[in-house]
């Protein structure tokens, strides 16, 4: 594909193709991914071949072979050789039917060396009444040289056709960011076998709860669980961490990351095919497939653009001379000069070849972005709200009372009770609790959680509860001591959790949670950039309010349930463009209900990264930064390229009608606009918008 427009006749040709279930065109890399049937499949080849544009089919997680090659670039140099030569005759000797002659066989020579696949796909195009870039190139130099116009015609198409491989060679670099993504991931693994000896394995033939060892230096095969051994391990591929972080027995690793220094065995527990690494570059993938708003806008545009500027041409052709006096040979090089100009390549590259530019470089820094409509509306937030537990405070709390209130029964056992009700709980509240207490589990039967206030369960048929503060006003059960008990750990920012029974309360339990070391800093960054943080917590107003003072919050919402917290953003909304920040699980209907959703320390969910429209795969604050100032780094570089490419396709059109631009000239402004412009969008990979 050469062009946008025709991306839009390849959908249109196949939107009739029965057993097609899916379609996606990614032309900023000029590739085309079909999900259909095998003989859907087959019929889709042919219709493309039909059209000009024979594929190159590719297995899923394939590499597609670069656009051009050293054979290409020589063909293309000859025929810029033999076009130059036929202009120096032209401009230099004097003109004689011998120097005409060598002029037509040097152009004869150059344009189907140059142009052999350009007019086959042109010749396509117009036998289907079909306006793309090699149609109008096709009639364009067709036209020239019948006139008489052979040097210009020579290098008209050598120089469109070096451009396309410039342009070519764009798209490789933009397929190479998802390669270099790929091959993060070794293709073999050492693993244990029944015999405890290691073999190396391909990486898809490795099975969950497989041992593998990773020695120092190498790359981690496969996410899984440190089984023994200790190293630090850079997961910068994954997570975007700067530092590496040390990893022991019981942690989580990642395909992708480095092992530095230590040798590692590991449990292995996911498969290669959906691996943190492999979910990473599927969600780059589909989000590049997406359609932004504003690019479904500038496609509408150029839809209009190439049949108006070819009604303009006819009309400079035919019109011209009996109205202007023009001769009709200078009306047709007008026409066939606005042939040139008339398709809008550099306008449509522009918007997909920018966000995929963004996308990609989101995602080197651990940031998964869904879509280019995200990655666009990022720059529309006003207001960020943040849930409080793991996103802006660490989600490790640690043990800091317990205190018995009722000491009818031996504290022993009520630390027994509470952390066996905890341990039935993946709050990190309660999972902080339960690794606190310790000790021997009891079992509870008739487990229930209840969202935003706690877990109930029976234990040797006693009914029990571990409330937060809002649950125990609601059941009546807090008395005026308790209050001021409570209060006291509340003002020092600890989460207060209730053990009780159909009595009453037995035993209260002080847990503190620390900020995260950036998320004061996070939060001073986007008030520099004009938004308002806001907090959206489930704990008591009084935990809440200290964590919210420490950070630099003014905004804070404290005792929300979950759908509470989805109300809270409603409100938010109706006020100015709202984003949520949260852990992408227990925050999923308030991260659906936001015009943006992000899901932090996503590495090794698989719940969040499908749950949010952002996906932070490390738990840094900061990165919310990164986004918002990408979004709007992307947006301003969007509209440059816009901007350029109307501005150079206006000031052309212009001096076509006055009759002051030639072909040449025409082709340097507009293949040279479609560099320019993809150059500019790459440039946001390597930029320092952080």
């Amino acid at each position: 594909m050469d062009c946008a427009t025709e991306e839009n006749e390849i959908r249109q040709a196949l939107a009739d193709v029965t057993g097609i279930a899916e379609l996606r065109v990614q032309l900023a890399s000029r590739t085309l991914a079909i999900r259909a049937e095998p003989e859907a499949l087959q019929q889709a080849e042919r219709i493309l071949r039909g059209l000009g544009y024979p594929p190159q089919v590719l297995e899923a997680g394939a590499t597609a072979a670069p656009l051009t090659d050293a054979v290409t670039w020589h063909r293309l140099i000859a025929a810029l050789v033999l076009a130059a030569a036929a202009e120096g005759i032209h401009t230099l000797l004097p003109a004689s039917w011998l120097h005409e002659a060598l002029e037509i066989t040097l152009a004869i020579g150059a344009i189907p060396l140059a142009g052999l696949p350009v007019y086959t796909k042109g010749l396509a195009a117009l036998r289907q009444g079909r306006l793309n870039i090699n149609a109008l190139m096709t009639v364009a130099v067709t036209g020239a040289f019948l006139i008489g116009h052979w040097p210009e015609a020579a290098m008209v198409m050598a120089l469109y056709a070096i451009a396309e491989a410039l342009e070519a060679r764009a798209a490789d670099r933009a397929r190479a960011a998802i390669s270099r993504l790929l091959e993060l991931a070794p293709e073999q693994a050492r693993v244990r076998t029944c015999t405890d000896t290691w073999q190396q394995l391909p990486v898809a033939a490795v099975a969950i709860n497989q041992v593998v060892r990773v020695e120092p230096g190498e790359r981690i095969p496969l996410d899984g669980v440190v089984a023994s051994g200790s190293s630090a391990v850079n997961q910068a591929p994954v997570t975007g961490e700067s530092l590496p972080m040390e990893k022991g027995p019981g942690d989580p690793v990642f395909a992708g990351t480095v092992n530095t220094h230590g040798s590692l065995v590991i449990t292995v527990t996911a498969p290669a095919s959906r691996s943190t690494l492999a979910r990473i570059i599927h969600a780059v993938e589909e989000a590049q497939a997406s359609r932004a708003p504003i690019q479904r806008f500038v496609d509408r545009f150029a839809a209009r653009y190439t049949p108006a500027v070819f009604a303009l041409a006819l009309a400079v052709a035919l019109l011209s001379p009996p109205l202007l006096g023009l001769a009709p040979v200078d009306a047709i090089y007008r026409a066939l000069v606005l042939l040139v100009i008339a398709c809008p390549c550099a306008l449509v590259i522009a918007t997909p070849v920018t966000l995929v530019s963004g996308l990609t470089a989101a995602a080197r820094r651990g940031i998964v972005i869904k879509g280019g409509l995200y990655l666009e509306q990022a720059r529309r937030l006003r207001t960020l709200a943040f849930d409080k537990t793991g996103t802006l405070t660490t989600g490790r709390p640690t043990l800091e009372a317990f205190e018995l209130i009722d000491g009818r029964l031996p504290i022993a056992l009520q630390r027994q009770w509470a952390a066996s009700l905890a341990a039935r709980s993946d709050h990190p509240i309660s999972r902080a609790i339960a690794a606190a207490l310790g000790g021997e589990r009891l079992p509870v039967e008739a487990v229930e959680a209840w969202g935003g206030r706690g877990i109930s369960g029976q234990i040797d048929g006693r009914p029990l509860r571990l409330a937060n503060h809002r649950w125990l006003q609601e059941l009546g059960l807090c008395s005026a001591d308790l209050e001021q008990v409570m209060a006291v750990h509340e003002q020092q920012g600890r989460s207060v959790s209730l053990l009780a029974d159909a009595q009453g309360v037995l035993a209260l339990i002080a847990v503190a949670d620390q900020p995260r070391p950036t998320a004061a800093a996070a939060v001073a960054g986007l008030r520099q950039l004009g938004l308002t943080p806001v907090m959206l917590s489930g704990d008591n107003r009084r935990t809440a309010s200290v964590i919210a003072g420490r950070l630099g919050i003014e905004q804070v919402h404290s005792e929300l349930l979950p759908e509470q917290k989805l109300a809270a953003i409603a409100e938010l909304q109706r006020q100015a463009p709202t984003g949520m920040v949260g852990d992408g699980i227990n925050d999923a209907p308030a991260l659906a209900g936001a015009a943006i959703g992000v899901a932090m320390g996503a590495a090794g969910s698989d719940t969040a990264i499908e749950a949010a429209d952002v996906v932070v795969m490390d738990d840094d604050p900061q990165r919310l930064v990164d986004l918002i100032r990408l979004s709007r780094r992307t947006w301003a570089v969007l509209w440059q390229n816009i901007a350029l490419a109307l501005g150079i396709k206006g000031a052309f059109l212009v001096l076509t009608l006055l009759g002051s631009a030639t072909m040449w000239e025409a082709v340097f402004a507009d293949m040279g606009t479609s560099l320019l412009v993809i150059a500019n969008g790459l440039r946001l990979r390597r930029q320092r918008w952080c």
